[in-house]
């Protein structure tokens, strides 16, 4: 694959060599062709110049995961123009103040998003497109709205032959040119508007083609999440796309069952996803299977033991699709079991670590060359340093700096100058070690440690991952309670149902998970007393716990 400079360089590369192939499908739905999705891109570029809308200028993008969504976001960076992703979980009110605080002039939305919005608190757009069609949903600006009437007529008379591959073009962009604002929707509870230059999508880009060199044009690939999310974006659709890969999108809420179709029908190569919906497929169809005591048995003899593992290893496998080369897991942390489980059978996984101001990517290994309880290594063009006495086994804050870091968050200079330290340095309030390899071995937030009764720090993620592996826990939160550990659970309620266990049961069964839990804990970090959650915790899109939800 030829290299280029610029992340629109690989984009028109892609379309052109591509320009038969299938490039986007909604799941069960309509598919486009490269050739589709070029003209798409051409008519939109007239109906933003036609509009007024200048390179530069901001564009919102607001709706589910759909080859219209993508072909609008490749229509906006490859006009030049600067690309707002708001994902269509917020509430109303935040997306107002998003469109509103980006000065966005137009506004792409699913219908279903636009009809619970008012656009009186969006006095800056010139108007509102539908995702779907690219219909007018609103418009204040009579150009818009004579473009869209006329844009298969002015689209006519530019291309009056055919609109062939060599007539598709992309606006020139410079490194540090702001290509994409990506409002955060972490675990803190504060949105801020993060920066990212054309250079930070571009190396993120450049080290997929360089690094994830098994998935060539023409494969398939399964997205399924969320594509305002940088995660999502970058590795599940820019990717592929510069590859000329197929892209699938699950334009529903990926439950088990529509993953479990699309994998069955796509078989794809690669997998991208946070540890949650790993988690859940591993201990819903292999660890009840693995606790009969049959099975125990058969796994303490050598020779049945190997064979038995690799007839786990070819479900799990087949679950997947039956072609997977590598899952990626991304977003949080790994369960250690899970993760132990997973190494046990050899299956090819990974885990990586990143952030939206890195547009994401911080570090990655192959799943051959990866190690237990790290997110792999520092990837190229990017240094990573921890601010403690050795950075090698004192945890400290670790600070980032290259070229995937963001310009800094949009009109915010107080949390920019918050965020970074001299000579471009840029803190990711994560806490960890960095071994001389470069591998990365993270241990929590800055923001979530807890200070001991005698100045220890205590990692409440350390705390919950064991808890979270004991009977009958879905998931839990860690918090300090007055200078005590209280433990929210949110207990596994199929779980309960399956074994029709009640309420003074499940305290029982509770406080003996706790007291067993305290036990593996030194004494500073022990739980002192649990709350039963009847609901799941709140969480962001990537499936992080919204933390400060639950402060006391």
């Amino acid at each position: 694959m030829q290299h280029h400079d610029s992340l629109n360089a690989y984009i028109s590369q892609s379309v052109r060599e591509n320009w038969e192939q299938l490039a986007l499908t909604d799941f069960n739905g309509v598919s486009y062709q490269y050739k589709d999705v070029a003209r798409k891109i051409a008519k939109l570029h007239l109906l933003f110049e036609q509009a007024g809308v200048n390179p530069g200028d901001r564009i919102a993008l607001c709706g589910r995961n759909s080859s219209q969504w993508a072909v609008a976001f490749l229509s906006v960076i490859t006009y030049g123009a600067v690309v707002v992703p708001i994902l269509n979980e917020f509430k109303p009110d935040n997306i107002h103040h998003l469109v509103t605080h980006s000065e966005s002039k137009l506004f792409f939305v699913d219908t279903a998003v636009w009809e619970n919005l008012d656009s009186d608190c969006m006095g800056g757009i010139l108007g509102a497109i539908a995702i779907g069609d690219y219909s007018l949903l609103m418009s204040r600006s009579r150009e818009l709205t004579q473009a869209r009437a006329n844009l298969n007529r002015i689209f006519g008379e530019k291309y009056p032959e055919r609109f062939g591959a060599g007539d598709f073009t992309v606006a020139l962009t410079r490194p540090d040119d702001l290509t994409l604002i990506n409002y955060t929707s972490g675990s803190t509870g504060f949105s801020k508007g993060v920066m990212l230059p054309e250079r930070s999508l571009w190396s993120n880009v450049e080290f997929t083609i360089d690094r994830l060199d098994f998935l060539e044009a023409g494969d398939g690939i399964v997205c399924m999440l969320p594509l305002a999310h940088m995660y999502g974006l970058t590795i599940d659709l820019l990717h592929p796309f510069v590859k000329g890969c197929h892209i699938h999108f699950l334009t529903r809420t990926p439950s088990p069952r529509v993953i479990m179709e699309a994998f069955a029908a796509v078989r794809p190569k690669m997998i991208v996803s946070v540890p949650l919906i790993i988690e859940k497929i591993i201990k819903t169809k292999v660890f009840p299977l693995l606790e009969k005591p049959m099975m125990k048995l058969l796994m303490h003899v050598p020779f049945v033991d190997s064979r038995l593992l690799s007839k786990i290893k070819d479900r799990l496998t087949d679950t997947f699709g039956g072609n997977v080369v590598e899952l990626i897991i991304g977003g949080a942390a790994l369960n250690k079991d899970v993760e132990e489980f997973l190494r046990r059978i050899e299956f090819p996984f990974t885990v990586g670590y990143g952030m939206t101001e890195c547009g994401p990517l911080i570090s990655y290994a192959p799943w051959r060359e990866a190690r237990p309880g790290s997110c792999g290594r520092v990837v190229d063009r990017m240094e990573a340093r921890v601010d403690s006495p050795d950075g090698e086994t004192v945890p400290g804050v670790i600070w980032v700096k290259g070229a995937n870091v963001m310009l800094g968050y949009y009109k915010n200079e107080e949390a920019t100058k918050q965020a970074f330290g001299p000579d471009g340095w840029m803190t990711t309030g994560d806490i960890g070690c960095i071994d001389s390899d470069n591998f990365i071995y993270l241990r929590g937030r800055d923001k979530n440690m807890i200070l001991g009764p005698s100045g220890q720090n205590i990692y409440p993620e350390e705390i919950e991952q064991k808890l979270n592996n004991m009977l009958f826990v879905s998931e839990s939160v860690v918090i300090d309670d007055g200078g005590r550990l209280l433990a929210l659970i949110h207990p596994d309620l199929d779980l309960l149902t399956q074994h029709h266990t009640g309420a003074d049961e499940l305290k029982q069964i509770m406080a003996d998970n706790i007291a067993q839990l305290n036990k593996e804990l030194p004494a500073y970090s022990q739980i002192s007393r649990f709350d039963l959650m009847d609901e799941e915790f709140e969480k962001t899109p990537k499936r992080s716990i919204k933390r400060y939800l639950y402060q006391r």
